[in-house]
C-alpha cells in the first residue's frame, strides 16, 4: 500500500489498536508520534532510550511483563531526535522478544538510507521469521507503510489498513508515484542518496563543531551516524522553552525537548536540524549560542 509519507503510514498502523491501549515508544521520541497517539486516543508508554544503542531492551522487557501493550513503535536507525542506531544483536533480540509475546513491532525506517558509513544498517524486519508486513521503505514522501511485524499477525491487516486508507484520503496521488518510480528506475534516486549522504555528513559535522565551540560550558551533543538531527543537552539551569521563546524573537526556530516526551524530563534539551546548516545559518547558530548562555545564566528576558 502506498501512503503519503511515513507519518500517514505510522498513523494507519496505529489505527489498528483500540482507543485507550498502551503503545510502547522510545523516550525521547519524535513529537509527531505523540501527536498521532493523542489523536487516536492511545497512551504512550515511554521506554528509556540510549543515544548510542537505542531503546533499552531490559526496560522494555520489564514494561511488557507489567503492562498490556498493544504494539511497540521504534526508529532503530538514526532515531529522531537522538540519532541512535541499535546494534544488530539488539534488533534481533527485540524482534524475538516481541514474537514470543505476539506483540506487533512498528518500525519507522525514515532515515535508514541516510547513513554516513559504508553501508546501510540492517532493519529489524530482516530478523522477522513470521512472514508479516513488508519491510521498511526508503525515505520518500510517497512510500509503503513503515511497518514490520514481529508477531504472527501483521501490525496492520490488509483489509483494515485498506479501509482506514480509504477513509483518510481514498488513495495517494498517482502522478507522484509514477514520477518516483521513474526516478528510482533510472538510477536518479541512488545518485541523489549518494550526494545527500555526503552533504548531511558535512552539515552534521559543521553544526556539531559550532555547538561544541560556542554553546555554554557543559553542553553535550550526540554524534549520530546518519540522518540530520542533533540532540543537544544544555546545562541543568537552562530551560529549553525559555530558549525557544528568545530564539523565536530573533527569527530562529528550534525544537525544545519538552515536545519529545509526555513528561518534563527533557526540559534542558533541544533538537537542532543540521539539514539547514549553511554560512548564513551559522550566524544564526552563533546567535542561538549567545541566547543559550543567557538562559543558562538565568536571564530569560526579551532579547
Amino acid at each position: 500500500m502506498i501512503t503519503a509519507g511515513c507519518t500517514e503510514a505510522v498513523h494507519l498502523a496505529l489505527r489498528s489498536s483500540p482507543a485507550g491501549d498502551l503503545i510502547a515508544v522510545e523516550s525521547p521520541t519524535y513529537f509527531g508520534v505523540l501527536q498521532i497517539l493523542q489523536s487516536l486516543g492511545l497512551q504512550a508508554l515511554e521506554i528509556p532510550t540510549h543515544h548510542r544503542t537505542g531503546i533499552s531492551l531490559d526496560a522494555l522487557r520489564f514494561a511488557l511483563d507489567h503492562h498490556s501493550v498493544s504494539a511497540v513503535l521504534v526508529m532503530p536507525n538514526f532515531q529522531n531526535p537522538l540519532g541512535s542506531t541499535m546494534p544488530d544483536e539488539n534488533k534481533r533480540a527485540l524482534v524475538e522478544m516481541l514474537a514470543e509475546r505476539e506483540i506487533p513491532l512498528i518500525e519507522d525506517g525514515l532515515f535508514g538510507e541516510l547513513y554516513f558509513g559504508g553501508q546501510r544498517p540492517r532493519v529489524c524486519k530482516s530478523y522477522d521469521r513470521t512472514g508479516g508486513s513488508s519491510s521498511v521503505p526508503r525515505s520518500l514522501r510517497t512510500c509503503p507503510p513503515a511497518t514490520g511485524s514481529a508477531g504472527p499477525r501483521p501490525a496492520v491487516s490488509r483489509p483494515a489498513s485498506s479501509g482506514s486508507k480509504s477513509a483518510t484520503n481514498l488513495s495517494t496521488a498517482i502522478l507522484p508515484q509514477l514520477a518516483i518510480a521513474r526516478f528510482i528506475a533510472n538510477g536518479g534516486y541512488d545518485h541523489h542518496l549518494r550526494r545527500i549522504r555526503r552533504a548531511y555528513a558535512e552539515k552534521v559535522a559543521a553544526m556539531s563543531q559550532a555547538v561544541g565551540r560556542f554553546f555554554p560550558a557543559g553542553t553535550r551533543i550526540t554524534a549520530p551516524g546518519g540522518g540530520f538531527v542533533l540532540w543537544v543537552q544544555l546545562p541543568e539551569t537552562a530551560d529549553a522553552l525559555d530558549l525557544y521563546r528568545l530564539a523565536l524573537k530573533s527569527g530562529i526556530t528550534i525544537a525544545p525537548g519538552h515536545i519529545f516526551s509526555t513528561t518534563p524530563r527533557y526540559r534542558n534539551f533541544i533538537r537542532l536540524n543540521a539539514a539547514y546548516m549553511s554560512d548564513e545559518n551559522a550566524v544564526a547558530l552563533r546567535r542561538l549560542a549567545e541566547l543559550a548562555e543567557r538562559v543558562t545564566a538565568g536571564d530569560a528576558r526579551t532579547a
